[in-house]
């Protein structure tokens, strides 16, 4: 067994449960680890911290995988896994009839950091994001299919991920029926049928499941612009909540023709209307013609590292003040931001600066974070990466 040595004063946090062992970290290794094997993390005077997965090319030297002397196997990925399962079903998850798509495995919040399992429908779409899991992935497709028994298993690992950890990216169906090429689901009572070629993600968003609600609950009456739509779950949220009109606005011109046909087989094609333009130009287009009720911004990730985040709120102050003068007053502006270095904190400020260059006042209603089949360890803020607010958007008084 290798083992990595911690030195004095980096002990706390793996102590408390952070998953992460960074490489500054470390005072030694000892047994010759190579990436992606299993080691023995140790403090100073040799108390065992736990076990992880060793990757020598990252900032991140070591993920946690146990907090005792257990080693990372077969058996552990299968008892996660099916404690996974077992989480979901205590919120509610899968619901007959209303949601059979959701999030199984979320990384670090399921004690199995570098992988994530979202079910859609009867197909389990992974990530393997460290070389480490990827290696493994022959016990965790077995595992995925002791305790799930999906049709078929989608390897969905992105290239950003694949190529930072030196492994091969995503290649389709892995286990099950070769045949699959669609991705049919319901989440919320809204049924989604959608090529397994879509870019994003796995697949879907569940992450901003109950900030649906949340929109839906505020729709009844209003006008509604859902910007950064994607196959427009939000606007299906808003128009079953009462909105009497929605456009849904993406750059994707398969985002956008997949929205127009789910709107249409839920019966709100009368209400929902699909727009294949860039979201800040449709927003100072709404400006221009007075404006919405909602706005809905959910840009994709603009800040990907910390050395990026400076740039990032930049561009989030623009999207605020683009997103502001949209707005009715009086309307809400709800706008996220997926980017974990993006703290809730700066997510407001770029609101506030931004509500202002555009001489509004926005005042935060109510604040979101990811679902709940997204969980995050106590000793992990960084998992938090989901952040929303709902505010109100008004002349200065």
């Amino acid at each position: 067994m290798s083992i990595v040595l911690l030195k004095p004063g980096h002990v706390r946090p793996v102590f408390a449960g952070h998953p992460w062992v960074f490489q500054q970290a470390i005072a030694s290794l000892s047994g010759g680890p190579i990436a992606g094997d299993d080691v023995q993390v140790v403090d100073p005077t040799g108390k065992v911290l736990g076990h992880g997965l060793y990757s020598p090319r990252s900032a991140i030297a070591v993920r946690m995988f146990s907090r005792t002397d257990r080693p990372v196997d077969a058996a552990l990925f299968r008892e996660r896994i099916l404690r996974a399962k077992r989480l979901r079903e205590s919120l509610g998850l899968p619901r007959l009839g209303e949601t059979n798509g959701y999030r199984l495995v979320h990384g670090e919040g399921d004690l199995l950091p570098g992988l994530i399992v979202d079910v859609l429908g009867d197909v389990a779409a992974v990530q393997l994001n460290t070389l480490g899991v990827k290696q493994r992935e022959g016990v965790i497709f077995e595992a995925l299919h002791e305790v799930l028994g999906p049709r078929a298993i989608l390897d969905r690992t992105s290239e950003s991920a694949a190529r930072m950890e030196g492994v091969q990216a995503g290649s389709g169906v892995v286990r099950g029926d070769a045949k699959v090429d669609r991705l049919t689901f319901m989440e919320r009572g809204f049924s989604y049928d959608l090529p397994i070629s879509i870019g994003q993600k796995t697949g879907f968003y569940f992450d901003q499941r109950e900030l649906r609600a949340r929109v839906e609950a505020h729709a009844r009456g209003k006008t509604v612009l859902d910007a950064y739509s994607f196959v427009g779950a939000f606007s299906l949220a808003a128009a079953r909540g009462g909105a009497r009109r929605v456009v849904a606005v993406d750059q994707s011109a398969v985002a956008v023709e997949l929205a127009a046909e789910i709107s249409r087989r839920a019966g709100y094609e009368k209400i929902i209307e699909t727009v294949k333009q860039d979201a800040v130009r449709a927003l100072d287009d709404a400006s221009a013609e007075g404006g919405f009720d909602i706005v809905l911004v959910d840009p994709p990730k603009l800040a990907p590292s910390r050395a990026k985040l400076e740039a990032a709120l930049n561009a989030y102050r623009k999207i605020a003040r683009a997103a502001c003068r949209a707005t009715k007053p009086g309307g809400l502006l709800v706008m996220s931001s997926c980017s974990g270095a993006v703290a809730v904190e700066d997510l407001i400020r770029a609101l506030a600066l931004g509500a202002r260059d555009a001489n509004l006042d926005a005042t935060v209603l109510e604040r979101h974070v990811q679902a709940s089949d997204h969980p995050v360890p106590s000793a992990f803020p960084e998992g938090l990466y989901l952040k929303s607010v709902i505010a109100s958007v008004d002349v200065v008084r």
